[in-house]
């Protein structure tokens, strides 16, 4: 409705919105996000069908949204049609977000604030599910704050707080955490810091083991890692439960407490011996008895920090759009791998906020299907990964590493 620019619309505040149809919704990193998208679709289509809806509006559903969905799978016209324009949403925005929202809205509501043409802007991130924020009384001021000052012109103090209000998490919490107010988005202190990724030993099966560390400084020779794409059937979709694929890293043991908040990059070089390649990435927090710190997700299900997601073949990149800490994939064509031929691909991570307790570890796990936490939002593992392998390359000329945002304390 922004886009169209009504003089009748005086603002908006989208409460965990995805904005960007094939980058946020349907095609993560260009791979299908069919799990939450079939099961959506599917239970809309059985109400109308077979519930209760179909008394009073029959057959109102329409039945062929997967099918236009899948058959425009690069990005076209028919998905900015049906999307945010940025350069049109001029009308005063309060983008609110949710960390734990990693492949659905979080992505819509931080581009809003940074890119919309909005005069008046402000983004919040909450944490936790998809409802209990919205209808707390912390969330339903801010709501009622936001539309009595432009709507009614109430001067409730809104527009006098910075424009940034942000739950850093400190881990494992059930309920809220601590808001913290920011002047800009990402944060103006961050110390952009790369932990490169170095390769110790082949890959293993089990479930705890790491391939490596990430580290602070490049490794000065290049070693590689192959591992399988798939278990041998495109119907084995990972959904996080079918053991640990790919390989895995972790820093060394916090030192001291380490505040990462913002967005993230993986520059990975990768090679296969198909024509495509599906990378996963899933960043977790490791405590003190080596298991997972887990938050709370959209859908109340435990989840881990955040994830990113790329097909090798929409490694291309957008250079007008590209941004130093997120990456910007055109998906307009595809550049098929060569056999056994290395390329570089900067992989989006969407944003996370965690604050890694001493003695905690960050950990990153580079997989061909989905992991750890993935449930709903799951993914299809299309059949150029039957039969393939998969490498990795780190170190030397091909250097690949995590660019994280880390937040030192505000100087008093």
């Amino acid at each position: 409705m922004a886009n169209l620019q009504p003089p009748s619309l005086k603002t908006i505040l989208p409460w965990e919105g995805r904005a960007d149809q094939y980058r946020d919704q349907v095609y993560h990193g260009g791979i299908f996000a069919m799990g939450f998208m079939s099961n959506w679709h599917t239970t809309q289509t059985a109400h109308h069908l077979l519930g209760k809806s179909r008394s009073y509006n029959p057959d109102a559903f329409h039945n062929d949204l997967l099918w236009q969905y899948m058959s425009h799978n690069l990005d076209s016209e028919y998905w900015r049609m049906c999307s945010a324009r940025w350069e049109k949403i001029t009308v005063p925005l309060y983008s609110a977000g949710n960390w734990t929202s990693f492949a659905l809205h979080l992505r819509g509501n931080t581009e809003a604030f940074m890119l919309a043409a909005s005069k008046h802007k402000k983004l919040r991130i909450h944490s936790g599910t998809h409802f209990h924020a919205f209808y707390s009384e912390e969330g339903r001021m801010d709501q009622l704050r936001w539309f009595d000052y432009w709507l009614k012109g109430i001067d409730t103090g809104i527009m006098a707080e910075p424009p940034v209000k942000l739950e850093i998490r400190t881990g494992g919490g059930r309920g809220r955490y601590e808001f913290r107010f920011e002047n800009e988005w990402p944060i103006a202190r961050t110390q952009w810091s790369k932990m490169y990724l170095k390769i110790e030993r082949e890959p293993s099966g089990h479930a705890d083991a790491t391939e490596g560390r990430l580290a602070a400084t490049p490794p000065q020779d290049s070693r590689k890692l192959t591992y399988p794409a798939s278990g041998g059937s495109v119907a084995a979709h990972g959904h996080g439960g079918a053991g640990r694929a790919g390989v895995s890293f972790e820093t060394p043991l916090m030192e001291q407490e380490t505040e990462i908040t913002g967005p993230i990059v993986l520059a990975l070089w990768v090679s296969s011996t198909s024509e495509d390649m599906d990378i996963y990435a899933t960043l977790r927090n490791i405590g003190l008895d080596g298991k997972d710190v887990f938050e709370v997700g959209s859908q109340g299900q435990p989840v881990p920090l955040t994830k990113g997601w790329l097909r090798a073949s929409h490694r291309k990149l957008d250079p007008e759009r590209l941004l130093p800490y997120r990456p910007y994939h055109a998906h307009d064509e595809r550049w098929w791998l060569k056999p056994g031929e290395p390329v570089e691909c900067q992989v989006e991570i969407w944003p996370t906020s965690i604050v890694l307790g001493k003695g905690h570890r960050l950990r990153l796990d580079i997989q061909p299907r989905d992991g750890v936490g993935s449930a709903p939002y799951t993914h299809y593992q299309a059949d150029y990964n039957l039969g393939a392998e998969n490498t990795i390359y780190a170190g030397g000329d091909k250097a690949s590493y995590l660019l994280l945002p880390v937040i030192p304390p505000k100087k008093s």
